[in-house]
């Protein structure tokens, strides 16, 4: 039953795609919530109390769709620049709603101690359609390169080139579920023409840090906040965590430049990738997002005491 036949309907076993395939793929995607609805008209709230701004638009021929940045109201130069992102893969909810919620809720705690700068959905087209690639078939968060290829991952280092070197941390806020098993690993297998090989997802949250930076006290600082919220996720009988070896408890790393990541974009001392698991049965989407807020405030609050 290892064939990629058995685990997606697009494309020919040991075949990478071309354009047809990717057009057969297109096809099946379909907006399942609304972007301006879920996320645009919650970022328009923030704008009494944040300077909001657009810093693109994706041009897709199913539509268009502004990007947004969310700042620190009194932007002092002379302060640190703290960097959070959501919803690179549009799919991961809480990455999104977690970005909105800590804004909303905890951003003020920060005011005249550091600059924030928010991009909350990343991705609005993979949002809409509860996907992880864009338009093109193409994953943002391998997208983060020179002349990248993905509007997406274009735009947000746009918006970061000019921070860049006085960002001191940088948070992406991600999920792993039980679809990357599914529905994304397989399509990914199918897209490159190479086979599909099963994995586990580990139930609860991790972080990911960066094997060209490590920060260790850092990763630990921010998941004693998450414990506070969700549990960890434990290693899997080989030691792992998505097939990567665990060195410390729920963090794993990547190498995250080489592998065209978001976290690797702002140069900061410290970066993490968080990853919730919505599809636990010990954790609800509202205990996601939390889950989300707490991991940016234990960045935060680390960050601000050893920068």
């Amino acid at each position: 039953m290892n064939t990629l036949e058995s685990f997606y309907p697009v494309g020919t076993p040991g075949q990478p795609w071309g354009a047809p395939e990717r057009a057969q793929w297109l096809a099946l995607q379909q907006v399942q919530r609304s972007y301006v609805d879920e996320v645009v008209s919650k970022v328009d709230l923030l704008r009494t109390r944040f300077d909001v701004s657009q810093y693109g638009e994706l041009d897709y021929p199913s539509g268009r769709y502004p990007l947004f940045a969310v700042r620190s109201r009194d932007w002092d130069a002379a302060l640190p620049v703290m960097l959070v992102t959501g919803g690179v893969h549009g799919y991961e909810t809480s990455g999104v709603q977690g970005a909105l919620q800590f804004l909303d809720r905890h951003a003020a705690n920060y005011a005249g101690r550091c600059n924030l700068l928010v991009a909350p959905c990343v991705s609005p087209w993979g949002y809409e359609r509860v996907q992880r690639w864009n338009a093109q078939a193409l994953d943002p968060n391998r997208s983060f390169v020179p002349n990248s290829p993905a509007q997406e991952s274009a735009a947000l280092m746009a918006l970061v080139a000019p921070y860049k070197g006085k960002v001191v941390m940088h948070i992406d806020l991600h999920e792993t579920t039980d679809t990357d098993e599914s529905e994304f690993r397989p399509a990914l297998a199918a897209r490159d023409g190479k086979p599909f090989e099963p994995g586990e997802i580990p139930d609860g949250f991790y972080l990911v840090d960066d094997t060209e930076n490590r920060q260790p006290q850092f990763q630990q600082a921010v998941n004693a906040e998450v414990a506070k919220v969700t549990h960890p996720a434990p290693a899997d009988a080989q030691g792992q965590i998505i097939g990567s070896p665990v060195v410390a408890e729920a963090v794993i790393e990547y190498p995250l430049k080489a592998l065209g990541l978001c976290a690797s974009i702002s140069g900061a001392r410290y970066t993490t990738t968080t990853e919730v698991y919505p599809d636990s049965p010990k954790a609800t989407p509202q205990q996601c997002n939390d889950a989300q807020v707490a991991a940016v405030i234990g960045a935060l609050d680390y960050a601000l005491a050893h920068r």
